[in-house]
Parts: structure tokens; sequence; C-alpha cells
């Protein structure tokens, strides 16, 4: 059964919403040996590591014949969720792509922005328990919509599930390849691996400590942790409540599943029900025990103030009032229909979204990762002379007499 604190008990509080997460140091110096040997070595590395953790039996990219031979293996059914989800996915995607604008800010200064398509990204797609299509329909289309030319993507094991997702999300190139190795040759590239932008997609722990090392290489998405899920609920179903906080569970034996709610019945409720339906083995049975519970407030204010705080990867309301009160969140789910699950497939929300609080300061993965923002500066003569005296006095204040002269130098027209 889910453990049930009080509000009062701040420590229990703190352990369910911001669960330490101490550093990995063995794992940091595995992957750290990992990336500088694949990028020294490129694909002699590569081959030896591939062949060793991913069991590579031929060559590293699959051509494109297999990939569609494979694909029509896939049940048509399979094959039309597919394509139905891309469809979501790519109508919200298309209206994330930012837009280029020009302003003119004073006579004679003009501002523009351009938006222009990174030139190529890596998609990184698990291959662990599951095989795992959405990560690469979340990943891969919102990059085709910026406009990004070439999309590799690497996948240890990619099932034709998984191929069947990289023909309808445009994939350019899929190499079998997963864990430190694969992220490595797509942030440095080597003779077979081209080198990319950005690399984007979760992963396990080696994934994101390789992230998290290539990053000022090789720019990504956001540090990936353990999945989350809170829900804040005061009425509603208690089996709907379980069957998301165990769905979510499900992922990872580190995920986190909390429900915070105002209703002690409530809380009761989820709890029985949790214990009823939860398997009797698997990572939702490890993850509920070791990382899942209930927080019971005094109020349904308080719990909005806790889910805020914890700024979790998914937050479900089962009211709509409640969700102009949210500050810190990747992905919002509003009432009782809004499945967080379907957020995962069908809904078009990406379901790549920042962890471990890291939802205070960013969203989730969008089209908008995917472009170069450009400024371009249109000065007169005229427009220096309306601007040059602002500029002087705030380089002089600075100290920056270089940068006053700069101006001088134009102003006195030579």
């Amino acid at each position: 059964m889910l453990r049930i604190v009080e509000s009062t008990n701040v420590r229990a509080v703190r352990a369910l919403l911001a669960p330490s997460r101490p550093a990995d140091a063995a794992t940091d110096r595995r992957v750290a040996a990992i990336v500088g040997d694949v990028r020294r070595r490129g694909d002699e590395a590569l081959l030896r590591y591939a062949r060793r953790f991913d069991n590579l039996d031929g060559p590293i990219e699959i051509p494109r014949a297999e990939i569609v031979a494979a694909a029509r293996t896939v049940p048509a059914p399979v094959r039309a969720a597919i394509r139905a989800a891309a469809a979501h996915i790519r109508a919200v995607a298309k209206r994330q792509v930012p837009q280029g604008f020009r302003v003119r800010v004073a006579p004679g200064v003009a501002v523009e922005q351009r938006v222009i398509p990174l030139d190529r990204v890596g998609c990184y797609v698990p291959g662990g328990r599951y095989p795992l299509p959405s990560s690469l329909l979340m990943t891969a289309i919102p990059a085709a919509s910026a406009g990004v030319r070439e999309i590799v993507a690497v996948c240890p094991r990619p099932e034709p599930v998984v191929m069947a997702a990289a023909l309808e999300a445009g994939i350019t190139r899929l190499f079998r390849l997963g864990g430190a190795h694969a992220i490595a040759a797509l942030a440095f590239g080597t003779t077979t691996v081209p080198r990319v932008d950005k690399i984007v997609g979760p992963g396990n722990r080696y994934v994101a400590a390789a992230k998290a090392l290539v990053a000022s290489d090789c720019g990504i998405d956001f540090y990936a942790g353990p999945t989350e899920i809170v829900i804040v609920a005061a009425k509603g179903s208690a089996d709907w409540i379980a069957a998301d906080l165990i769905a979510q569970a499900e992922h990872d034996p580190d995920a986190r599943a909390v429900l915070i709610t105002p209703s002690r019945t409530l809380a009761a409720r989820v709890a029985r029900a949790v214990a009823a339906h939860m398997p009797s083995d698997g990572p939702a049975r490890a993850s509920l025990r070791a990382h899942g519970g209930i927080i019971v407030t005094r109020s349904i204010q308080q719990a909005m103030d806790l889910a805020n705080d914890a700024a979790p990867e998914h937050l479900v309301l089962d009211e709509e009032r409640l969700a102009s009160q949210v500050r810190c969140a990747g992905s919002v789910f509003v009432g009782p229909w809004s499945a967080q699950v379907a957020g995962d497939y069908a809904i078009g929300s990406n379901h790549v979204l920042p962890t471990a609080g890291a939802a205070r300061v960013r969203g989730g993965l969008s089209a908008a990762d995917f472009v170069r923002q450009i400024t371009v500066q249109r000065v007169t003569p005229a427009g220096l002379r309306r601007i040059g005296g602002t500029v002087m006095t705030l380089a002089d204040a600075e100290g920056l007499l270089g940068h006053a002269r700069s101006i001088a130098v134009r102003m006195k027209g030579r």
C-alpha cells in the first residue's frame, strides 16, 4: 500500500517531492572513459563498445531498404496508430516554431530576428525493456517541423515498430547504437556517424551522464532523470487515480508517483486501489514502494503550493480552476479525462520533459529547440546619431573607453 503522510511531516513530504539524487561517481567515471575513447579513436572504439554493450553483429547503420522491409512487418493497426499520433504531434510542433520579425526601434535603427533550422540533429531512442516508437516520434517530428534537413537516430535494438516510426517521422539515417558511446559518436562524429548540432531524447543513467558530459561541445535538450507524476485532486475516481500512478511507475524502478490531496477519504481509497491493482513484481511495484506516496494537505491551495514547489515532470489536476495556479511543471493535464498516458502517445503534446525540478526553468521539448534565432542589426548614419549618445554614456559608465571611441569616431565622420 502507498505511504500516506501528513503535510505537517516536512521531512516525509520532502522525501516524496524532492528526493535526493546522490551523484553516481562510478557511472560518471565509466561514462567519461567511454566518451573520451570514442572522441579519440572514433569508429574503432565505437564498434568495440557497440559489440560489447549493444550485441552488434553487423553494420552499425541500417540500410533504408531494411528499414522499409521491417516496417512492413508491423501490424496494420499499429502502423495506423503511429500515423495518427504523428499527425497530432506534427500539428502542435508546427505552431511551436518561432516566427521571424523586423522591428524599427528608432528612426534609422532596425533589428531583425531570423529563425534558421539547425543543420543536423541526433535523436536518442532507448532500447531497454520495451521498444519506444513514441520517443522517436516525439523527438524527430518537432525537428522536421522546424525545418531540420538531416535527422539522425540511434537505438541499440531498433524493433520493427521503431523502424516504422522512423519512416513516419522522416528520419534520415538510423544506427544500431545505444548508451554513452552513441552519445559520444553523435556529439563528436566518427567516420561512420555524422556529428550533430544537438542531441535529444531520453535514456538511462549512462545516456544522461554522457549528455551532460558532451554538453559543452554539442547542444542537448536537458538532463533527464527518472520520470515523475504528481496528481492534485480533492475528489474523483480512486481507481482512475491509482491507474495513473501505477502507469507512470512502470517506466522505471526509480520513477516518482505522488498524489497530493486535502481529502483523507480519497487518500485511503487510492491507497487501497493501488494495493489491489499493483503488479506482483516489476518496476511499478519497486517504484511505488520506494518513491510513491500520498500527501494529505490542509487545503487544495496547500496542495497546489506543494506541487509548484516540486516542479514535476507531469502534473495532473482534477479541476479546471487549478490550472491557472500552475507556475512550474513540465506538462499539465486538466480534468479526469485528460489521462497523462494519452500525452505519452497521442494528444500531440511532447512527452520529452524536464525532470528533477528542471521544470522551474523550462518546459518540454518543442520545435523551438531545433532552430537558431539570429538577430541582425541595421543602423543608418541618422540612426547612429540618435542612439550614439546613449551608447557612449553607458560605455563611459562601464569604463570601456574603447567602446565609446568606436561610436565617437563615427559621429565625427572619420
